[in-house]
């Protein structure tokens, strides 16, 4: 039963779907609660950060998971600005720049890999930002994302030089035991192991033999076997589900971002009711699909259901506002 639980949870997360389309709540009241939830939550971990001296402040749950969902509603906040008129684009501006901020205070490096293929999608689709204070919250965000490297208090350059320093000791034959070391060392198990069995689906307990049978030959380091996880969603379900499980893995990140790249590239002259949740869908899946290159991001239920449920209520905004648009 304990294994069934999650896939039940995302399973029955349809019903926001259906709940969206059903009683057509008003978008702003989710733009809202995005920004409050980004301030908030910026607020709260800074004060973590720089308030209580915690290096790595992850609020109440753990700092990756927390700079994570921070970034990802950043990011979306950042796409509600086209849902906003005049001045009050102002409010999901701030809550852009928070998701930005509280992201940094965490010291989490995986968002960083988001911001770049968000920066890709807002190159591609930026003449969506059709008004001149969308441009200037996307050249701020950008802006304030370099000009962190240059603060020291940021912690920023610090996180860089030590994830260059992690992987060029690595790969010289120095130790493996840092927060990079142990991933690539995990990434090495896990195509060792995939290598082994590519179509079949394991069992922890078959996992953790196989992983004991490589520390015991030497080809990889003891540390391995305390980890929960192989710190990479692909890698993760590869090792566990073989070829199909990867291959599920896949479609579920594509359909969701096709489905929203199809509103963008057959809206082009639509309303921003149309485009607004769209584009933050994209962000959302963008997000999440980055943020598995280093982490298993989908291990945290709490993670996985703030992007399930959020999937759906985009996509049912999507479809409203769709039909909002063909009404005569």
């Amino acid at each position: 039963m304990r294994a069934l639980e999650k896939p039940a949870r995302i399973f029955f997360c349809v019903t926001v779907l259906l709940a969206v389309l059903a009683l057509r709540p008003s978008r702003k009241a989710l733009w809202w609660g995005l920004i409050a939830g980004t301030v908030g939550g910026a607020v709260f971990i800074c004060y973590q950060r720089w308030g209580l001296g915690i290096y790595r402040p992850g609020g109440l749950i753990n700092s990756i998971t927390f700079g994570d969902i921070e970034l990802c509603m950043g990011m979306m906040c950042l796409a509600a600005v086209l849902d906003f008129k005049g001045k009050h684009a102002l409010w999901p501006a701030l809550g852009a720049l928070a998701g930005l901020a509280g992201s940094v205070a965490t010291g989490t490096r995986g968002g960083w890999i988001a911001v770049l293929f968000a920066i890709i999608l807002f190159i591609k689709y930026g003449h969506f930002l059709r008004n001149r204070i969308s441009k200037a919250v996307a050249g701020l965000v950008l802006l304030l994302l370099v000009g962190t490297y240059f603060i020291d208090q940021a912690g920023t350059r610090e996180r860089l030089q030590q994830g260059v320093h992690d992987v060029t000791s690595y790969f010289d034959g120095g130790g493996a035991y840092s927060n990079v070391g142990i991933r690539l060392e995990l990434w090495k198990g896990g195509l060792a192991l995939a290598a082994q069995h590519p179509w079949r689906i394991s069992t922890s307990r078959e996992i953790h033999a196989e992983l004991e049978q490589e520390v015991a030959a030497g080809r990889l380091q003891p540390f391995v076997l305390e980890a929960e996880h192989f710190h990479n969603d692909m890698m993760h379900v590869l090792v566990y589900g073989g070829i199909p499980g990867l291959l599920v893995y896949l479609f579920t990140m594509l359909a969701p971002f096709l489905f929203f790249l199809r509103i963008l590239r057959t809206h082009e002259s639509a309303s921003p009711a149309v485009i607004a949740p769209a584009l933050a869908g994209l962000l959302l899946v963008i997000g999440y699909f980055s943020f598995g290159l280093t982490e298993v991001i989908f291990w945290s239920i709490l993670s996985t259901m703030f992007y399930v449920q959020m999937l759906f209520l985009l996509m049912g905004f999507c479809l409203n506002a769709q039909d909002e648009g063909r009404a005569p």
